[in-house]
C-alpha cells in the first residue's frame, strides 16, 4: 500500500497519476475536510481512522492519495475533480462537513461534479447510524459517480467522527459470539459498484465486512 499525501489544494503542479502496481490494486482517494484541522488548529483524525480501517477490510491490494482541505465548496469541488480525472482515482471517501451548519457544503460540492447520484448509500448510512443517536437523521452524506471519457469514480461522504465511520462502513452486529450482521455497513456495496463502472476487482475480509456480488459477477464463478 502506498500513500501521498497533501493539505493544499493550490499545488496542482505536484498532482501526478496514480500507477496501479497490479491490474487490481483499487486507487482510494481520503480527503478530510476541515477548517480547523488544515490550518493545523488540531490534528486531523478522519484520514488516520480511514486508513486504518482499509487496512484492516481490504484483502485486494490499494493505495491512497490524500487531501486536508478547508471547508469551502470551490475547494472541496476541486479536489475531488482533481483526484478522479488527473489522479485517477476508483474510488473516493470524504469526511466532515454534512451536518446542517452554514459552513457544511460537503454534500452540495459532491453533487456539484456528479454525473449519476447513488441515494442508496446515504440513506443507508443515516439508518446504521440512528440505531445510536436520534440526530443522525441531521446527517446529509451523499454519494455520487464522476464520469470521464475514459475513468469513472464513486465518490461518498462519510461521517466525520470515527467512530461513525467505522459504523457505517462495516454496518451492525448483534451481540453474539458469531457477530451476525444485522445491517449492512455500505462498504459491502462498494465491490461491486466498482465492477460496474469499471474498476478493480476489489475484494475484502469477511471477517470485517463481506462484499457483496451476484453470483455471476464472482471471480471464482467467471473461472469455474
Amino acid at each position: 500500500m502506498t500513500t501521498t499525501t497533501s493539505n493544499r489544494s493550490d499545488q496542482r503542479e505536484q498532482v501526478v497519476r496514480a500507477q496501479r502496481q497490479h491490474p487490481d490494486e483499487i486507487v482510494i482517494g481520503l480527503v478530510s475536510i476541515s477548517d480547523r484541522a488544515s490550518t493545523g488548529v488540531y490534528e486531523d483524525k478522519g484520514i488516520p481512522a480511514l486508513q486504518e480501517w482499509l487496512g484492516a477490510a481490504l484483502s485486494s491490494p490499494w493505495q491512497i492519495v490524500t487531501r486536508l482541505i478547508q471547508d469551502d465548496a470551490a475547494t472541496i469541488s476541486a479536489t475531488l475533480t482533481e483526484l478522479v480525472d488527473e489522479v485517477g482515482c476508483d474510488l473516493v471517501l470524504t469526511t466532515g462537513g454534512t451536518g446542517p451548519s452554514r459552513r457544511d457544503v460537503t454534500p452540495e460540492a459532491t453533487l456539484a461534479v456528479a454525473t449519476k447520484e447513488m441515494p442508496g448509500f446515504g440513506e443507508q448510512m443515516r439508518q446504521i447510524s440512528l440505531n445510536f443517536v436520534p440526530t443522525a437523521i441531521l446527517s446529509r452524506q451523499v454519494a455520487v459517480i464522476r464520469e470521464t471519457a475514459e475513468h469513472a469514480a464513486l465518490i461518498i461522504n462519510l461521517p466525520g467522527q470515527p467512530k461513525s465511520i467505522k459504523e457505517t462502513l462495516e454496518g451492525l452486529r448483534d451481540g453474539g459470539a458469531d457477530g451476525t450482521v444485522k445491517v449492512p455497513g455500505i462498504f459491502a456495496a462498494v465491490p461491486y459498484c466498482i465492477d460496474l463502472i469499471g474498476g478493480p476487482y476489489v475484494e475484502t475480509r469477511s471477517d470485517v465486512v463481506k462484499a457483496f456480488r451476484p453470483k455471476n459477477a464472482q471471480r471464482a464463478a467467471k473461472q469455474g
